[in-house]
């Protein structure tokens, strides 16, 4: 039986090396060996120890001295796939999992939850991403444009923020209650405009409405009444640098209509990015925290709290979300087009 388990496995190496996988290999093993053949488990298994560089073909000694363990091929295992579990190695290698945790602990390792993003990046997105991050960066460069900038977007504002408290009790008595907010929430949508000095213009759209080409046209022509009134100098001299993102409101033939109308220079946004829409990388993350723990109870509560909150933070808070933007666009470039996770 020793010499048929080893006749496996050249066999299982001679098809690694040929490129087939664990499942294909046990297939054709099963086909001529029949009961006898090595189970789809214990192929992978060696499969697995291929990948990580190890084509010792003998069993691995279980008792005597005990087995010195290779950093490096934990560390391929690692490589290879990142969410394997120290079991999983442990079983691979034939060594205990509480070593394989010792050992990835001292390569530098630790245990992460993944983090969610937007979207699943495909290659013609990341290439986007790259190719416009270089054209704003050599225009900022050559022509400094962030100082004339003014970008947007809109939010969701729910009534009700309440956040799950702690408190204290006896170890043996119940916990506190508390209600969880309604799944079908009150809400109202904040579509805001801004740049390096403030908020430009920002409204409230009547309860559970949303955005829609010719909503978003009539904010424009709003947007540039309050620009006229608040930042002349765009108007009289320089001109407007807008940005958004690539929502279908923003992007349909009637709003591309309209911002030509109005004349100002629309700076291309990739697809999928709001890691790159200042909107939502810094004021929205500013202003969600500034909601948490309250209650509305009417839509003029809401519009007196964006208000204040808008009103209380100062131009360098402003200036500095803007100013992230370089910063932002050479880490994508950096990264090969990848999410910037904060």
């Amino acid at each position: 039986m020793e010499d048929l388990n080893v006749h496996f496995r050249h066999i299982l190496l001679y098809y690694f090396r040929k490129g087939k996988n664990a499942r294909q290999v046990c297939a054709k093993l099963q086909k001529v060996y029949g009961e006898c053949a090595l189970k789809e488990r214990q192929c992978q298994r060696w499969f697995q120890k291929f990948r990580a560089g190890d084509f010792d073909l003998n069993d691995t000694p279980r008792s005597g001295r005990p087995t010195e363990i290779d950093d490096d091929k934990i560390k391929a295992l690692i490589e290879s796939n990142k969410r394997y579990t120290t079991r999983e190695i442990a079983e691979m290698l034939d060594i205990h999992h509480s070593s394989v945790h010792d050992h990835l602990k001292k390569l530098g390792y630790v245990s992460r939850l993944d983090v969610w993003v937007p979207h699943e990046l495909k290659e013609v997105h990341l290439t986007a991403r790259i190719s416009i991050c270089d054209t704003l960066m050599k225009r900022q460069e050559n022509d400094p444009f962030l100082k004339r900038l003014i970008t947007g977007d809109e939010k969701w504002i729910v009534y009700n923020n309440m956040v799950r408290k702690r408190s204290w009790t006896q170890r043996d008595a119940p916990p506190q209650t508390q209600s969880k907010p309604e799944i079908h929430q009150r809400k109202v949508m904040l579509s805001v405009w801004w740049d390096i000095k403030g908020v430009v213009f920002f409204e409230l759209l009547p309860r559970n409405h949303t955005i829609n080409s010719d909503v978003y046209c009539r904010q424009l022509d709003s947007l540039k009444e309050s620009i006229k009134q608040k930042r002349p100098e765009l108007v009289n001299r320089n001109g407007v640098v807008f940005h958004h993102d690539n929502a279908r409101p923003h992007t349909s033939l009637v709003t591309r209509q309209k911002l030509m109308e109005l004349g100002w220079d629309v700076l291309p946004h990739p697809p999928y990015s709001p890691d790159l829409a200042p909107s939502d990388f810094y004021l929205f993350r500013a202003l969600q925290n500034s909601l948490r723990g309250i209650t509305f109870n009417s839509d003029e509560a809401v519009n007196q709290h964006l208000v204040q909150f808008f009103a209380d933070k100062d131009r360098s808070f402003y200036k500095r979300g803007i100013m992230k933007l370089p910063e932002r666009w050479q880490k994508v470039i950096e990264q090969n087009g990848q999410y910037i996770i904060d």
